[in-house]
């Protein structure tokens, strides 16, 4: 499974509560309305510049912070295809793959791309090319079960066709 977009980066230590800001807690059934306030408060740029289809690479700890679900859920449906961080926060990590968004730990990728580079993530290999520079960057592999609950967008769609159970 091939993901491609743009670049849309950060740097470390990019916690929740920058990404989905607490005055918006109440706003949990309106997942696109939730997605218009990705970054508000701290990157109000990101909303006028980042495009559906773009991939985010943050630092060290992405995702930390408190534990909400909101944060990962707010990138999901902004449209952003996958996270490629240095490091993330353990429960970040693990609401995004929850809710079906692709997060890559690859050690050094703030070095390794720039603002606005086009790059390509081989999620079945774990590789990441740098379309500008033709870099080749090893990011972690996701182990198979992880990959499985990702590609079937998240664990509950994951859970549903693995028990047979109907979407409806």
């Amino acid at each position: 499974m091939l993901i491609k977009g743009h670049v849309y980066k950060f740097g470390d230590n990019i916690n929740t509560d920058v990404i989905y800001p607490g005055k918006y807690l109440s706003i949990t059934a309106d997942r696109e309305e939730m997605a218009k306030h990705c970054f508000e408060a701290v990157h109000p740029e990101f909303l006028k510049n980042a495009k559906p289809g773009d991939i985010i690479v943050g630092g060290k700890n992405f995702g930390c912070g408190s534990s909400r679900e909101q944060a990962a859920t707010c990138l999901k449906y902004f449209g952003i295809r996958a996270v490629v961080a240095e490091t993330f926060a353990r429960i970040f990590y693990r609401n995004a793959i929850n809710l079906g968004l692709p997060v890559i730990i690859a050690p050094g990728i703030t070095q390794q791309v720039e603002h606005k580079d086009d790059i390509e993530i081989d999620l079945l290999t774990g590789i990441i090319k740098n379309m500008r520079t033709n870099e080749i960057i090893e990011a972690k592999k996701l182990p198979d079960f992880i990959l499985e609950i990702v590609t079937n967008n998240g664990l509950i769609p994951y859970l549903k066709k693995k028990l047979g159970i109907s979407s409806n």
